[in-house]
């Protein structure tokens, strides 16, 4: 699994990280209600055209995850996405998984689909370009949840669509996401997170994956969004990094955080604080931010070319910050320096 593991490797390579392009067609909408833009094709296309070709960014990013219709287009010149981020040393990636979906006989509960037709899809997709490929799974803290029948379903999904990418030549990014929907505590979060990484540790192990050609795609471990205490950036790093010592195998090449909900600056400032705190991991940390990368820039751009500078400009920005929380250099007083 060589290449798999220098593809790997190279994404987090650098204090660089990934930028998730790959919402749906409805969840872009949703983005783009927010800045009164009508969510159709030029539109998708003009905005991702916009963060792709942001100049430098390739310092800070080194994968975007796209979405399958993003994967087919091309800049307004006519090149194609996938060729260009090539030509820049990003790697093209591709959202595989069709969505969570009601678990049966799991009341409150979900599991991620997308097997099917998945070895043909991967062929395809490596032709058009893609290195690596994202699937997530949806996990709940609640009354009751997650049962172990649902992170047990979900595990098994996510390693069997890490075998079948492997297979194909393209890395997986296996993404196990406790949400923070909730009232639960830091300690709920950091327990929930140790089932799912345990379950889902073996499941990798049973279908054979090779953990040197994955990342590993987490939530950060946060006290839910409706808990009346809140942690400080130091209290999630320390607890988020010894998890993480106990549950994930040092083979592993990089844990590429998602935001979550997350505001911008806090997912920075938890990323850093891991990274400041806690020298001579087995692992990078790293990102995988999806709005906490876009928020400004969609801001910024309102869907007016007049604006496509201003629009990469913030882009840039958090690139940039998020690259020094890989270093464990970011501080909030850069954001206005």
């Amino acid at each position: 699994m060589t290449s798999l593991n220098q593809i790997a490797e190279s994404i987090v390579a650098n204090n660089r990280g990934i930028l998730a392009a790959d919402e749906s067609t409805p969840t872009i909408g949703k983005r783009f209600a927010g800045i009164n833009v009508e969510n159709n094709e030029e539109n998708r296309r003009a905005y991702r055209e916009m963060l792709f070709t942001t100049e430098g960014a390739e310092d800070y990013i080194g994968g975007v995850i796209l979405f399958d219709e993003t994967l087919r287009q091309s800049t307004a010149d006519g090149t194609r996405f996938a060729d260009l981020l090539s030509s820049k040393g990003v790697h093209p990636g591709i959202k595989v998984d069709m969505g969570a979906k009601p678990l049966a006989g799991a009341a409150g509960e979900t599991c991620t689909e997308g097997l099917d037709g998945l070895r043909a899809r991967l062929e395809e997709y490596s032709k058009l370009g893609a290195k690596f490929a994202k699937w997530r799974a949806v996990i709940t803290i609640g009354d009751g949840i997650p049962s172990d029948y649902c992170l047990d379903v979900n595990a098994h999904a996510l390693a069997r669509y890490s075998a079948l990418c492997q297979e194909a030549g393209i890395v997986p990014i296996v993404e196990p996401e406790v949400i923070m929907d909730g009232e639960h505590s830091l300690e709920d979060c950091m327990e929930v997170t140790r089932r799912a990484l345990t379950a889902q540790f073996a499941a990798l192990d049973t279908q054979r994956v090779a953990l040197d050609g994955i990342l590993l795609k987490p939530n950060m471990v946060v006290a839910g969004s409706n808990c009346a205490t809140r942690p400080s950036h130091d209290e999630v790093a320390d607890a988020t990094v010894a998890l993480f010592k106990e549950c994930v195998p040092t083979a592993v090449p990089g844990i590429v955080f998602l935001s979550g909900g997350l505001s911008e600056e806090d997912a920075t400032a938890n990323l850093s604080a891991m990274n400041a705190r806690h020298k001579d991991l087995p692992w990078k940390l790293s990102f995988s931010y999806g709005r906490a990368l876009q928020q400004a820039a969609l801001k910024a751009w309102v869907g007016e070319t007049a604006n496509l500078d201003a629009g990469r400009a913030a882009y840039a920005h958090r690139a940039k910050m998020n690259s020094l929380a890989c270093s464990g250099t970011y501080a909030s007083e850069l954001e206005t320096a």
